[in-house]
């Protein structure tokens, strides 16, 4: 992305130079178009499940901007001597599901011929422009609030190797598949500053990109972190990382200080999320309001992880 130039547009409001979760353009005074894509290969066997999972963390950059999802183009593709029609067909039936859940209407979409199955939607939404949520916005005393717990990517790679419970498996599925539209209504209302959603690069890798756009720093607090279940840390022990994972933890060491953390703490803090939830800093003043919202919203949790700190350096500090 660096080698391409810098749109310039005074309607642009979020653009590529922040590695932000969506674009936001304004079309009028008030409100602003959200527009994101997303897709990737399958991470469980269920064709409808995958694509619900996949919808869903599509939908999700929208919220994370504030927005609310207006219309989506499905993006699919299949090796078609391999997969059959009705097992696409469930792929976007899963998809559908969760558009309507999240009042996005799917208006068409592209397919391809792909060796490997990949799906996933185009998402364009709607944001008031004085409500605009970023990750440079952040500032020092505003709490970290996780609305989902960790270990996706740990847990769908045990799917895989078939290491994992029945259990543990429906349980993941079940935080992969739940709306983050609690972001919009937080945005509404105004009581969250900043916010990013926590998927491909972890916990830690979009909390450092927010304190590098924000020009602050961050502390965290392991032991307030949640995970999905307590058999995700035997995951880790039986090395049952993805590559992804680990890319994101040596890249998450440039930046991130470490006091008497364990390893697998550090690994699960790092863990490439599929789907995972958003990542608030809400001013303490309104911490209470954010609390009560998100239990109303079913968030699955309102986790405070930590702090947004002063700091020349944007680094993330993480203590026990």
């Amino acid at each position: 992305m660096r080698q391409l130039p810098v749109v310039k547009d005074r309607n642009l409001i979020v653009g590529t130079n922040t590695a932000d979760d969506a674009a936001v353009y304004r079309i009028d005074r008030n409100r602003a178009l959200v527009q994101t894509v997303d897709f990737f290969t399958p991470i469980v066997d269920d064709p409808f499940t995958y694509g619900q999972i996949a919808a869903t963390n599509s939908l999700s950059d929208v919220y994370a901007m504030g927005g609310r999802p207006l219309t989506a183009l499905n993006i699919l593709g299949v090796p078609t001597d391999k997969i059959s029609s009705a097992v696409i067909s469930e792929i976007l039936r899963g998809g559908g599901e969760k558009a309507r859940e999240a009042r996005c209407s799917i208006v068409g979409g592209h397919t391809i011929q792909n060796p490997e199955p990949i799906y996933g939607l185009s998402v364009t939404g709607l944001v008031s422009i004085k409500r605009v949520l970023t990750n440079a916005a952040a500032r020092p005393g505003d709490l970290l609030v996780l609305t989902k717990p960790l270990g996706t990517g740990i847990v769908t790679t045990g799917i895989k190797r078939k290491l994992t419970s029945r259990a543990l498996e429906k349980k993941t599925i079940a935080v992969m598949t739940q709306l983050n539209s609690p972001g919009a209504v937080l945005a509404e209302k105004g009581l969250v500053r900043a916010a990013v959603d926590v998927t491909g690069f972890g916990l830690l890798g979009h909390l450092g990109s927010m304190c590098r756009e924000s020009k602050v720093g961050a502390t965290l607090y392991a032991n307030r972190i949640p995970a999905i279940d307590q058999q995700v840390f035997d995951l880790i022990k039986a090395d049952c990382i993805p590559g992804g994972s680990n890319r994101n933890l040596e890249f998450a060491n440039e930046f991130t200080g470490w006091n008497n953390v364990s390893t697998a703490h550090k690994v699960l803090f790092s863990d490439a999320q599929t789907s995972g939830g958003l990542l608030l800093c809400v001013p303490e003043k309104n911490l209470s309001k954010v609390e009560a919202l998100l239990q109303k919203q079913k968030a699955l949790c309102a986790a405070v992880i930590g702090e947004i700190v002063e700091s020349n350096r944007s680094q993330i500090w993480v203590h026990p």
